[in-house]
């Protein structure tokens, strides 16, 4: 029974990057032979177990036969003969499939280091084309390491293209493609992930909302301003979709099952870019407009999401229309000091008092803006 740290640990450690996570592979072991060291065993399609004390994972060593179509079409094998090398050898990029022993030694039956040491990203074999996941990992370790100088290799590129190609995109499920998603949105350079997807046609199948030139470049240009901020994935998602109109937008973020927060943000920046983005400067912002904004906000009960929406806005809006956030910022804060105290003191009462608030929110909000009354 030999024992590996395998895969991002190794290679983080070599790129002197820090190591959050480590993986084991355990060879030349049974689950009986984990069960009775105190391992608990977790993995329904295959063995992998936690360690009684770190609680860290070690996955019996493994192979994998591609079966059928799409995430379940795959047959796993795990026994004692599965060797380190044939479980490095079905995993996706060179540079994922290198081992360290318990002694510090490096194992590296497929030149993972040299490629490191190139800053190529390389698949280890064709079973690479079995799970077109790998498209999206692939795209993602593109996004974290570019800043590094790292890049896809072309025969790497030229496989993903022919994956692409056959239509195996369209057989994975949603909640897989978003969680990819997710990831890349926070990588170092998320842009190179949609970069990369469009560059190999994926994104047609993927996203196809992002094919037309000015929405990904609108969605591009957003995202890398709210990456600099360090804005939530929420605020991330919405810049990339900012340039999509509204309807379309909603729909993709259904489709790809995106968390709740995700779709209400790319509805408000979608509908917010609509009114705000297109309108000619002397119409930009009227009190009527911005009460109307306000609204659809729902910012009388929802403030601190309008202060996220307002936060996305500004890298959004296109150039010269930054102050906009600005006055709608203060418009808002302006509109948000009327209460109904001094008009139920005065007897407004019902109906009454809701337009007699609404009425001096729109005076506070004209002179915000300072617009004559």
């Amino acid at each position: 029974m030999q024992t590996y740290l395998v895969g991002g640990a190794v290679r983080d450690k070599l790129l002197g990057l820090g190591v959050k996570d480590r993986d084991w592979v355990v060879v030349s072991a049974t689950p009986e032979d984990m069960l009775q060291r105190g391992f608990k065993q977790v993995g329904a399609d295959f063995p992998v177990f936690l360690h009684p004390d770190t609680g860290e994972e070690y996955a019996l060593a493994r192979t994998e036969r591609k079966q059928g179509r799409g995430y379940h079409g795959f047959s796993v094998y795990s026994a004692p003969d599965v060797s380190l090398e044939d479980d490095l050898r079905r995993r996706d990029l060179t540079i994922n499939a290198m081992a360290e022993t318990e002694n510090g030694d490096l194992v590296d039956p497929f030149n993972g280091h040299a490629d490191l040491e190139q800053k190529k990203l390389r698949h280890v074999s064709e079973a690479f084309a079995e799970d077109p996941l790998r498209i999206l990992r692939t795209a993602r370790f593109a996004a974290r390491l570019q800043p590094l100088g790292f890049s896809i290799c072309r025969e790497t590129m030229a496989l993903m293209r022919e994956m692409v190609a056959s239509g195996e995109l369209g057989d994975l499920v949603p909640e897989r493609v978003w969680q990819e998603v997710q990831r890349a949105l926070h990588e170092q350079a998320p842009g190179v992930f949609f970069d990369v997807l469009r560059e190999l046609d994926a994104l047609k199948v993927l996203i196809p909302e992002l094919v037309d030139e000015q929405a990904f470049r609108q969605g591009l240009s957003a995202l890398q301003c709210i990456h600099r901020k360090q804005g939530s994935t929420a605020q991330h998602y919405a810049a990339l979709l900012s340039g999509v109109p509204e309807p379309d937008a909603i729909a993709r973020a259904k489709a790809m099952k995106s968390p709740n927060d995700c779709r209400d943000l790319t509805h408000l920046v979608c509908l917010f870019m609509a009114q705000l983005n297109y309108a000619s400067p002397e119409t930009l912002l009227t009190p009527e407009l911005t009460m109307e904004l306000l609204d659809k906000a729902d910012f009388w009960r929802r403030p601190d999401r309008f202060g996220v929406l307002l936060g996305t806005l500004a890298c959004t809006l296109q150039n010269g229309r930054a102050h906009v956030v600005q006055q709608l910022e203060l418009a808002a804060h302006r509109a948000q000091s009327v209460t109904p105290h001094p008009f139920l003191q005065k007897g407004i009462q019902g109906k009454a008092l809701g337009e007699a608030i609404r009425k001096e929110r729109v005076a506070r909000i004209t002179e915000a803006l300072h617009l004559p009354e």
